[in-house]
């Protein structure tokens, strides 16, 4: 009998010992996962933060130079006396500038969207895909539901550049013609749908998981402990699905 309560005991003292190891080691893991959070939200601050001011800066710096220029040189060309195939190449020029200042609005615009943080996510979605089927290079289908209220300011930006990665990858790899964008809202969950037309892709390869775009959106989904599906296989386009609290 004391053999086996001495047995019982120290049975007993080593699933505790198993136990507070195993406690232990999980509250190690979560401080880790903590510490990538934080470092995870310093960067995405920080990258925030830079397309502002470099937002700020293309704009009203290049911006306003470019357009100086423009009035200049328009103000010089009934002066100048030059001939027809000069005065021809004169206007070029200007036609030059007035893409360029076009090009670079539009490259500020994209980094800090205005129509987001004036309006938010709905409205500056809305802007997007707009932009983009004005190209005619892509046709993009955006349907949404339960977003007449406004989401977390943080929270917009992030899936905003989230959704504004998964449609440039579109038009960069994919080959696609047609793309559907759907953002519902509902019970306290926000769910994202990008499915394409494209070449799609043998998802089983790790290279094809590894690339910098895909990085960026995995991180930003982690970031907003949601959860990312990919499905796509090739010759049958790509089918991403994304959730999270909101």
């Amino acid at each position: 009998l004391v053999g086996f309560l001495a047995y019982r005991n120290f049975r007993h003292r080593h699933q505790l010992a198993k136990q507070q190891d195993e406690l232990q080691q999980q509250r190690i893991a979560d401080l880790e996962k903590d510490k990538q959070l934080v470092a995870v939200d310093a960067m995405l601050k920080g990258q925030e933060e830079e397309r502002s001011r470099l937002a700020k800066d293309l704009h009203d710096g290049l911006g306003g130079l470019l357009s100086g220029v423009k009035y200049s040189l328009s103000n010089m060309k009934d002066n100048l006396i030059v001939t027809p195939e000069n005065m021809a190449v004169f206007e070029r020029s200007l036609d030059m500038i007035d893409t360029s200042i076009r090009e670079l609005r539009r490259v500020a615009h994209n980094m800090m969207p205005e129509m987001l943080t004036k309006f938010g996510l709905e409205e500056a979605l809305n802007e997007y895909c707009n932009t983009i089927n004005a190209t005619k290079l892509l046709a993009v289908k955006y349907q949404s539901h339960g977003m007449d209220t406004r989401l977390e300011k943080s929270t917009e930006i992030i899936v905003y550049r989230i959704i504004q990665e998964l449609l440039n990858n579109v038009m960069k790899h994919s080959g696609a013609t047609e793309v559907f964008l759907q953002v519902v809202r509902e019970q306290g969950r926000l769910n994202l749908v990008v499915e394409d037309n494209g070449k799609g892709f043998d998802e089983k390869l790790p290279e094809n998981n590894k690339g910098a775009g895909l990085a960026s959106i995995r991180s930003r989904v982690e970031y907003l402990k949601g959860q990312l599906d990919i499905h796509a296989a090739p010759g049958k386009g790509t089918l991403i699905t994304i959730e999270f609290n909101v």
